[in-house]
């Protein structure tokens, strides 16, 4: 079942068992996917967003989430921080588990052994191999500094 089917079956069973918060996390994630399926179809691609963009969409979403509920607690709104918290609940729901520090150490090393990524001018060629095999996976913005750091020492 792909990521759209398994949102969907999801969304179907909030309704059925009146999950409100769940209910709306859904119909935004459904409304995220289809404003970039729009904007693909504008660049030519009818069939929509694949998987790995779901992924990628889901990811940020999540990413959204923390930081908002972040400055929510910051700002003594303990009550929206909550919803965050409970809406990235759900999120990650439709994201594959995250790789601890070792797998994501294993990960680069094995993108730059399979690219002979010798230097940092390769580090694009490097993140690129990782974004196609591991979207949803690992945090990229963490990541981008440990590839760094592999290349150039």
């Amino acid at each position: 079942m792909d990521m759209r089917e398994r949102i969907a079956a999801a969304l179907k069973q909030a309704m059925k068992d009146k999950q409100a918060e769940r209910l709306s996390t859904l119909r935004l994630i459904n409304a995220a996917i289809k404003d970039r399926d729009i904007a693909a179809r504008g660049t030519g691609e009818e069939s929509g967003v694949g998987d790995a963009e779901v992924l990628a969409i889901l990811g940020k979403m999540a990413k959204q989430r923390q930081e908002s509920a972040r400055a929510y607690e910051e700002g003594g709104r303990l009550d929206l921080a909550e919803r965050e918290r409970a809406e990235i609940g759900v999120i990650e729901e439709f994201l594959p588990r995250q790789l601890s520090d070792k797998e994501v150490a294993r990960a680069i090393d094995g993108a730059i052994a399979e690219i002979g990524a010798e230097s940092i001018r390769d580090m694009g060629k490097v993140m690129g191999a990782l974004k196609s095999k591991y979207t949803g996976q690992m945090d990229f913005g963490s990541v981008g500094p440990m590839v760094k750091d592999r290349l150039s020492a």
